[in-house]
């Protein structure tokens, strides 16, 4: 490892978003990373996380991330303390401010490099941008490049060697409700319209697993209620096969862990069934899944796609996603394979290894 930054940092040992700041040793300066985004954006730089802490071990990593994330940042192994960051509106935790190196994990720029260079780091660890006299030495930004692989590139292209294929995860244990164990988990949900196939045929999906024996719960985040009850309405499935807006960022992913099979579309859902290898079959409409997708080396993992493009942000359903039926999905299914190597330990309600 080439790099060695030396770093002082100001103290702050503020409680902030409910995490307690740990005070800043000056001996250790920190590494401060930026991924101020969603649960498959943090989910995606997981084998970079890594990466930083194999180079600095002596060094605590913070990451600045929406707090809602903290479980599972910490389960990674890789980062030390979460700084609540939300967005790039608001400037840096003064805790970030005066590290020894600062990475920009969130974005190409110049917002969120100028925000980290805000904070004084030593060193900077961006992509290039022209807006950014401090980032011209950084790695050139691909936008055909897969997510998980673009920011490990940025580090090997920085000197910090890093493995894409570190996306495992292991969950804390904790319990998991009872029907969730081995079911079809159906999420219907997604961060945009245009990557929201219609309840309707998510609904014959979870008739087609019910007729096959399975048994199926529909998933949903705090404001999907209403959908997750709907798709379970028209598949015919009990009020207890609705898991939706229940528990923080964990209880999501011990359900992902303790099912058998994961059907959704291009979302943060979709990043945890592959880091907790669960076997899934993820719908992608406005993008490709060579960009956002499961990784190809894992075969359990199948994503359909139209092959066409369109706005991942927009307000209505993409017409590539709509062009997927629901013969694709079932056929997806019936042959979808286990997963290889171990999965989490599981635990049922109780707290009985399942």
């Amino acid at each position: 490892m080439a790099m060695n930054p030396s770093l002082r940092s100001a103290p702050d040992p503020r409680s902030t978003g409910g995490l307690r700041l740990s005070p800043p040793d000056p001996s250790r300066p920190a590494v401060v990373v930026l991924r101020a985004l969603g649960l498959g954006d943090l989910l995606t730089v997981i084998p970079a996380l890594r990466a930083l802490a194999d180079a600095f071990p002596r060094h605590p990593r913070l990451l600045a991330a929406p707090a809602v994330l903290a479980p599972l940042a910490r389960a990674s192994a890789a980062v030390d303390e979460v700084v609540p960051a939300d967005g790039l509106g608001e400037p840096l935790h003064r805790r970030l401010h005066g590290a020894g190196l600062a990475v920009n994990l969130h974005g190409r720029g110049p917002e969120s490099s100028d925000l980290l260079l805000a904070a004084e780091p030593r060193r900077l660890v961006a992509f290039a941008h022209p807006a950014v006299p401090a980032s011209s030495s950084g790695p050139r930004w691909r936008a055909d490049e897969h997510e998980v692989a673009r920011w490990c590139r940025l580090l090997d292209e920085s000197g910090i060697t890093a493995d894409p294929s570190r996306l495992d995860l292991e969950l804390p244990p904790g319990p998991v409700p009872h029907g969730v164990q081995g079911a079809t988990l159906i999420h219907p949900g997604a961060g945009s319209r245009s990557r929201r196939w219609p309840p309707e045929r998510f609904a014959e999906v979870a008739r087609f697993e019910l007729a096959h024996g399975r048994r199926v719960i529909v998933t949903g985040g705090p404001d999907e209620a209403g959908l997750a009850a709907d798709v379970a309405a028209r598949a015919g499935l009990p009020d207890s096969a609705v898991h939706a807006g229940q528990g923080g960022v964990l209880t999501i992913a011990r359900l992902v862990a303790a099912a058998d099979r994961v059907v959704c579309g291009d979302t943060g859902i979709a990043h945890l069934a592959t880091a907790l290898r669960t076997p899934s079959v993820v719908l992608f409409g406005p993008t490709s899944p060579a960009l956002w997708g499961p990784p190809p080396d894992r075969p359990w993992h199948r994503a359909i796609w139209a092959g066409t493009n369109g706005d991942p942000y927009g307000d209505l359903p993409d017409p590539g996603l709509l062009a997927i039926d629901v013969d694709q999905v079932t056929f997806a299914l019936a042959d979808l394979p286990p997963a290889e190597g171990p999965r989490p330990v599981r635990r049922p309600a109780g707290g009985r290894v399942a």
